[in-house]
């Protein structure tokens, strides 16, 4: 029954963001000018995700019986690893396009290509090479979304609410990264469902890591805190290294109410859902 729970949860967080980005950009949502754009929804995937970190998987963690200073000190390695890999992303990155296009010495260019959600892809790759940013991005979509799938899996093997809670984050701050994905894909190529076929597949295999992470966490049932405060880290450093850097800019008093309106949405987004997911 959890195996079941997991591989629809991640089925709908992998494959669902894609479509609702898709539906989104069909319907001319998450434009930069009018409606709702792109930072409102970078802030409600922020709220949502630092809303499922501190209020319910640091929770769920330190009331099992590991000390607080191991999920702590996991909890800090933890943001250090996803800091040292997205690193190792941009690095990667930059090493491979610095001697095929100018715009690498920008320097906020590595940043919208980094393992961990560069949600302004769209704007960013007007100028890479189609095909091989096209495979690149996708290669990277993939290893992201296999290891959300196992974040999503050790949630579910917690607790069915907890593991509901984490997809619908997920998803939230998926759409906005597979909004720029779709834009990447569509500038290779005219055929717009062969773009949203391809991020699907990527999706996917967040449903692949949510099958592993089942029969891994199952195994190692006492770290099961650890990994908790592993997804946490995860979740934190998205929304404060990635996503909130993305809204510190000079808005009007309006945009910045506006900003914080939807961050708030965010965090109470995954209140009601655990509401309701605790009810049944």
């Amino acid at each position: 029954m959890t195996l079941i729970a997991i591989l629809i949860a991640t089925l709908a967080a992998g494959i669902g963001s894609v479509w609702a980005a898709a539906l989104l950009m069909r319907m001319g949502l998450g434009g930069r000018h009018d409606g709702v754009g792109p930072q409102h929804l970078l802030s409600l995937a922020a709220g949502a995700l630092l809303a499922t970190a501190f209020m319910h998987l640091l929770p769920e963690a330190f009331e099992s019986q590991a000390g607080a200073h191991d999920l702590f000190a996991t909890l800090l390695v933890g943001v250090v690893f996803f800091f040292l890999l997205d690193k190792a992303e941009l690095w990667h990155h930059g090493h491979e396009h610095s001697h095929a296009e100018p715009a690498a010495h920008d320097p906020h260019h590595g940043h919208h290509h980094g393992h961990h959600h560069g949600h302004d892809h769209g704007h960013a790759h007007h100028h890479h090479s189609p095909r091989a940013g096209g495979w690149a991005l996708l290669t990277g979509d993939s290893v992201h979304c296999f290891g959300d799938g196992i974040l999503i899996a050790s949630a579910f093997m917690a607790d069915m609410r907890l593991g509901v809670i984490a997809a619908v984050s997920v998803m939230a701050h998926e759409v906005p990264h597979h909004m720029g994905d779709l834009v990447v894909l569509r500038q290779s190529s005219a055929n717009r469902r062969m773009a949203l076929l391809k991020v699907s597949l990527a999706g996917a295999v967040t449903a692949l890591g949510g099958a592993v992470g089942y029969f891994l966490v199952g195994q190692l049932q006492d770290f099961l805190p650890y990994f908790l405060a592993v997804a946490s880290s995860s979740f934190v450093y998205v929304a404060l290294a990635d996503l909130i850097p993305q809204l510190q800019k000079r808005l009007t008093a309006r945009e910045t109410i506006a900003q914080i309106a939807w961050l708030i949405a965010g965090m109470v987004v995954v209140t009601m859902v655990s509401g309701v997911a605790h009810s049944h």
